[in-house]
């Protein structure tokens, strides 16, 4: 690769944390691909964008925000940084300007996951509990990895991040892929996000669309190789 090889930013969602990105960053690490995988707030959707954003600014030269899930809505705002060159959607929400993810979510039929979050408030300085949502320990390995081996899911379920429930009425205030080029991978089997979400925002961003059949959420987790091959796709696409 160039030294003009974009530095590539790992952006986890909800209910996961960076290391769900291991197998991902070994791949791209071995293609000598700068990497960074930077803890998701998962306090809220402006919140948690301004903290990538920040990120990205403070890296030297080009940069490729991936975003897993919630983290699609996030490199959705955040990609209006100047030195980012290219989106990266994985399983992910692709949120147009003033859209919602309960908004576009609800335009299709609700995934499995909703009907299985579970509730809990966490303190906010000066101001009344908030709520935030985790995925039943029971249901996650079926809904969230079901395609991982099960001593994995075990873990990945008692290691969930919450995400503040009020990420789901937050606003996006921009959409980057209309001034950045973008690509997304589609999990075809995805039990937490209705794969027809992933599809209509991949296909409204203009992006460059692949279908994993069989994958499910944590398609970053099960299949990392093929992962790895979209973003190189966009490192490729973007470098000078």
């Amino acid at each position: 690769m160039a030294s003009t090889t974009p530095t590539v930013v790992l952006v986890h969602g909800a209910f996961a944390d960076s290391s769900s990105w291991s197998g991902v960053i070994a791949e791209l690490q071995a293609q000598g691909v700068p990497v960074v995988a930077p803890p998701n707030p998962l306090r809220g959707l402006a919140a948690d964008a301004a903290y990538i954003a920040s990120v990205a600014a403070q890296i030297e030269g080009p940069v490729i925000l991936v975003g897993h899930s919630y983290g699609g809505a996030l490199i959705t705002v955040a990609g209006v940084s100047e030195n980012v060159v290219g989106l990266v959607y994985i399983a992910a929400y692709v949120l147009e300007e003033g859209e919602s993810l309960g908004e576009l979510q609800g335009r299709f039929p609700a995934s499995p996951l909703v009907a299985n979050l579970r509730q809990a408030t966490y303190p906010v300085a000066g101001g009344d509990p908030a709520v935030e949502v985790t995925i039943t320990p029971e249901a996650f390995p079926e809904i969230f990895a079901a395609d991982v081996p099960a001593e994995a899911t075990k873990v990945l379920a008692v290691t969930q991040r919450p995400l503040a429930a009020g990420a789901f009425t937050e606003t996006a205030s921009a959409a980057a892929w209309r001034t950045k080029p973008s690509w997304a991978l589609v999990a075809s089997a995805d039990q937490a996000i209705n794969p027809e979400v992933e599809r209509y925002g991949a296909k409204r961003a203009g992006a460059t669309i692949v279908e994993v059949e069989g994958a499910s959420h944590a398609v970053a987790v099960s299949r990392p190789r093929e992962v790895a091959a979209i973003i190189l796709d966009a490192v490729r696409g973007t470098s000078a």
